[in-house]
Parts: C-alpha cells; sequence; structure tokens
C-alpha cells in the first residue's frame, strides 16, 4: 500500500493522475451497462414503491450500523474526540433509537458522525493517494481507496460481534438504502452518466475533487454521495456549493 504510484516530475498536480484510463474506460462502460440495465430500473422501482418515511428508517439503520468501523477507523487515525463522538451516537441510536431507526442523537444535539473509513486512516498514515481507478460496481476511487474499502470490510466489530444471519443486517440494509439512493437522485446521476460528453471524466473530476475535500482539503464541508447520502434527507447531491461535489457511484 505504501508503494502507491505517484504523478511523474512533470505531471500537473491540477489534473487527474490517470495512469490506467484505457483499462478505466472499459469498466466505466461496464458500469454504465450494468447500471442501465439493472441497478437504474431496480432503483426507481424501488424508490417508487417504499414510502420516504421507510426508505429513510432503511437508510439510518443501514448507517448506524456501519458506526462500529467508523470508530474503529477514528482510533487507528488517533482521533479520540471523534471516536468518543461516534460512540456516544450508536449507543444512543441503538438504544433510545431502535437500533438506529430513529435518531434521537441528533434531536438532542449530539456532533453529527464522522463516517470515518479506511481510506481516510490511510490519508492520515500518509499513504499516497496513487493512481485513480474505477472499480467494477463500485464506480470510482483511487488506489489507496480501493485497499481501505478492502480492509473496510473487516473493521467493523458487528461482523464479528454477531452470529448469522444477524451479522448481514447491515450489508442487506446497505445495499437496500444504496438502490434506493439511485432512485431517489435519478434524474440528477443519470445526467452525468448519460448526457455528459465524457461521463468518464466527468465522473472522474467529481469524485477525486469531493474525495479530495472530504480529506481535509476544505474539511470544513461536507461529502455527499448520492448512493450514500445523509440519511434522513432528499437533497440533491449535485446541489452544492463551489467546491464541494457529488460521486455518481462510491466512496
Amino acid at each position: 500500500m505504501a508503494a502507491c504510484a505517484a504523478p511523474g516530475p512533470g505531471h500537473s498536480p491540477e489534473e487527474p493522475f490517470d495512469p490506467y484510463e484505457k483499462t478505466n474506460r472499459k469498466i466505466h462502460e461496464f458500469n454504465r451497462s450494468l447500471d442501465r440495465a439493472v441497478i437504474r430500473p431496480a432503483g426507481r422501482g424501488y424508490s417508487n414503491f417504499l414510502p420516504d418515511d421507510i426508505e429513510t428508517l432503511i437508510g439510518r439503520f443501514a448507517f448506524n450500523l456501519s458506526l462500529p468501523g467508523s470508530i474503529v477507523n477514528n482510533i487507528l487515525q488517533g482521533n479520540g474526540r471523534g471516536a468518543t463522538e461516534d460512540t456516544y451516537r450508536f449507543v444512543v441510536n441503538s438504544t433510545m433509537g431502535l437500533g438506529g431507526f430513529f435518531d434521537p442523537a441528533t434531536e438532542i444535539g449530539m456532533p453529527e458522525a464522522t463516517d470515518a473509513d479506511f481510506g481516510e486512516t490511510l490519508y492520515v498514515w500518509g499513504v499516497r493517494e496513487g493512481g485513480y481507478v474505477e472499480l467494477p460496481l463500485l464506480g470510482p476511487s483511487t488506489e489507496r481507496a480501493a485497499w481501505g474499502k478492502v480492509v473496510d470490510v473487516f473493521t467493523n466489530p458487528l461482523t464479528y460481534a454477531l452470529d448469522s444471519p444477524e451479522n448481514y443486517y447491515g450489508t442487506v440494509a446497505s445495499v437496500s438504502s444504496r438502490l434506493s439512493d439511485r432512485g431517489r437522485f435519478s434524474d440528477t446521476i443519470d445526467s452525468i452518466l448519460y448526457e455528459s460528453a465524457d461521463s468518464y471524466a466527468q465522473a472522474r473530476s467529481l469524485y477525486l475533487q469531493n474525495r479530495r475535500f472530504e480529506l481535509g482539503q476544505g474539511r470544513e464541508g461536507s461529502y455527499l454521495d448520492p448512493y450514500d447520502a445523509p440519511y434522513g434527507t432528499a437533497e440533491d447531491p449535485y446541489d452544492l456549493p463551489t467546491g464541494s461535489y457529488g460521486d455518481p457511484y462510491d466512496e
């Protein structure tokens, strides 16, 4: 991981470092085809079928189950305050919020969750971003973030604390929530994937700027992803102030 590729001496920092562009574009076309044939119609049907309130409850439940992983990453980053705040939020919403379906932590004024991931932990440790990559199904990423996604599979303590099939509840809720978001923000995502002159370059630009903004080059803002939007809101993730962007897939 520490050997992630870095741009050459002649590479402008203003331009994306994309040494795998030829392969990335092929994967991007595969992802677009999969989205057009399966994900988009499924997302629209799912979102139209479920009432908005139910979608919100599922999203909150999935997000709450992800918090233990965020707590672990905060600890690895040396962020004691973030780990403590996320722990309090998880305890309050898991008890008073009936497993996370409701959000009393926000109602009583607790700080927002940090939503830390292992890709962010690698950034804090000084690991290079590496080249831009597009992953099958998962979409835009970087070499560093891709390694982070792999490790995040194993960093949530609930995976080991719960017996089967309860330990799959978080995964099912997360997939359901992302499908719901695909339906909610269908028009905006479609405008990028199917109406842009170069959807690959557009998605790459949005992802890289948004991810860098999230990691501290503009930390005062927030990261909004149409597949991982803040639960309980129906905001358009692309209707943001200048300098912050949405990601048509995930990170």
